[in-house]
């Protein structure tokens, strides 16, 4: 542990980044943090609009979807979100580096939600918007989480906990961003919703802009071969034999294949979960329901911001002098989001009724994050770190047994029963977020760490892109199934519905526990 946690500072001064750091990890990750932070808030933001918006009345300033027709939309965009980091990861690793890619991908972001929000003058500027979002997060996405594997050595016992806390920052941009974009949107108008997405992706990309010397020669334009041969390169990177490089491909390629039925029932978030929450859900609540809502609404509004807030001046304390731009924008983006926290806070508690927003509930997962990953992090960092198949397995296990709590929240429905004509607690949805949750937090920070473990370096961006392309398989087929939700609950019932997605992923989790002692061997001493 001693030797893992001293190679950090030597590591990080060979490739010339800063070796300050901030709660024992490399301040460099805390601007990686802040940038995904913000690109996840303008992602999460418009995704918990989308659906909503194509599926309500034309009266309520929607398109009047239907749900088939909003979850086909819906598995396309999200798709093709996740498709396009197989490109964006070869442009950065023959044309870009890591760094400009980062940069083009947030400016096309930026343009994307600013398309958007015209929706209103003309339907094709939606359209796009979600080109230009689909085209900037394929340069975006897969070149950040690169960078974040290379700022610690590969014998690193702090890389998995780096990899928890950027994902920790994921979820705060997914959390402000669900909650405000969908709140601006449902309550005020959706292109409010839309716009603020993008202004959040703007200050994202400045505060990278001036913070790129923070991270040495990593992320830099890829070297000509005749530079390449003057570098020093990474000794165990050269001399690994070719069946170590096959065997390791083999476990990033099954643990690839078990995170699309992971993905397949988790990103029912923005789909299915979405549709029963706004049709079978109660969400009129008064007397002390409603008083106890506003208050718990109130709690989880601030308290990621207060959470991020003591992590920013951590921040800043140490690079404040050599960034300063970088805390600016930081800063001032931070000083917005609190000032609209209290602004929606206070129009909550003066308002006469408290009908809670269907996007409300796509913010208990990233809630859920912020509260429990760093007690993951201690847990696999100290305590009990099994191997990375059995974490997989756990995740999966977990998201399905959340389709079963809703299954049961949904078992008084009766067979092809109409939208709003029985609604159930919100409390099922609730505990379904929670148990998703904690299977995320077995699945996608460690794939993340274990797809940068187990990958040669000069392949890292194309491997990160098949990485979300085995998201982007699973986000279509999420699609294709939420669209289902109809037809099965008319001939069947809407328990049964969410019971066939709880199947798929516990199957899976016992084919990786019985897969286990062949994947560890097969990873060569890297756990």
């Amino acid at each position: 542990m001693n030797y893992n946690e001293e190679s950090l500072e030597p590591h990080l001064d060979k490739l010339g980044a800063s070796n300050k750091t901030v709660f024992g990890h490399p301040a460099a990750l805390f601007v990686l943090f802040f940038t995904e932070m913000w690109e996840r808030f303008s992602y999460y933001g418009m995704r918990a609009l989308l659906t909503v918006f194509l599926i309500s009345e034309i009266s309520k300033g929607g398109w009047g979807w239907t749900n088939a027709e909003a979850m086909s939309l819906y598995g396309w965009y999200t798709s093709l979100v996740y498709a396009t980091p197989l490109i964006g990861g070869m442009i950065a690793d023959k044309l870009t580096g890591f760094k400009k890619a980062i940069l083009i991908g947030a400016l096309l972001m930026t343009l994307g939600h600013a398309s958007m929000a015209l929706e209103g003058f003309d339907a094709n500027f939606f359209y796009v918007g979600l080109g230009l979002m689909i085209l900037g997060n394929g340069m975006f996405k897969p070149n950040i989480s690169s960078m974040v594997g290379q700022l610690y050595p590969d014998t690193s016992s702090k890389k998995d906990a780096g990899y928890t806390i950027f994902y920790m920052g994921i979820n705060a941009g997914a959390f402000l961003g669900s909650l405000l974009c969908g709140y601006l949107g449902e309550k005020i108008g959706w292109h409010y919703g839309f716009g603020l997405a993008g202004v959040f992706m703007f200050f994202g990309m400045l505060q990278f802009y001036f913070g790129q010397k923070i991270f040495g020669v990593i992320g830099n334009k890829p070297l000509s071969e005749l530079e390449k041969s003057k570098q020093v390169v990474d000794k165990d990177e050269e001399v690994l034999p070719a069946n170590v490089v096959k065997d390791r491909l083999f476990v990033v390629s099954v643990l690839m294949i078990a995170s699309i039925f992971f993905f397949l029932a988790f990103e029912q978030a923005g789909g299915s979960l979405s549709i029963f929450a706004k049709d079978y859900t109660q969400r009129v609540l008064e007397g002390t329901a409603a008083t106890s809502f506003k208050w718990i609404d109130a709690l989880l509004t601030l308290f990621p911001i207060v959470v991020v807030t003591i992590v920013l001046l951590a921040l800043a304390k140490k690079i404040f002098k050599q960034y300063p731009l970088t805390i600016f924008f930081t800063l001032l983006s931070f000083a917005s989001i609190a000032a609209l926290g209290f602004w929606k806070i206070e129009r909550e508690f003066t308002s006469l009724e408290t009908e809670v927003t269907v996007s409300w509930f796509q913010i208990l997962n990233a809630f859920f994050i912020v509260m429990f990953a760093s007690a993951f992090s201690k847990l696999w960092e100290k305590y009990w770190n099994p191997s990375g198949p059995i974490k997989f397995a756990m995740g999966l296990f977990l998201v399905g047994f959340s389709f079963i709590v809703v299954a049961y929240g949904a078992s008084n429905i009766p067979q092809g029963a109409a939208a709003g004509a029985v609604r159930v607690s919100m409390l099922w949805l609730v505990l379904a977020y929670f148990f998703q949750t904690m299977g995320e937090l077995c699945l996608s920070p460690v794939g993340l760490s274990y797809v940068s473990k187990l990958s040669p370096k000069k392949l890292l961006g194309l491997i990160f892109g098949f990485w979300f392309l085995a998201s982007a398989i699973s986000n279509k087929i999420a699609g294709v199934m939420g669209g289902m939700i109809d037809q099965i609950s008319a001939e069947y019932s809407l328990s049964t519905f969410f019971l066939i997605i709880a199947i798929m992923p516990i199957t899976v989790a016992l084919i990786l526990v019985l897969m286990n002692p062949m994947l560890k061997k097969k990873m060569h001493g890297i756990n």
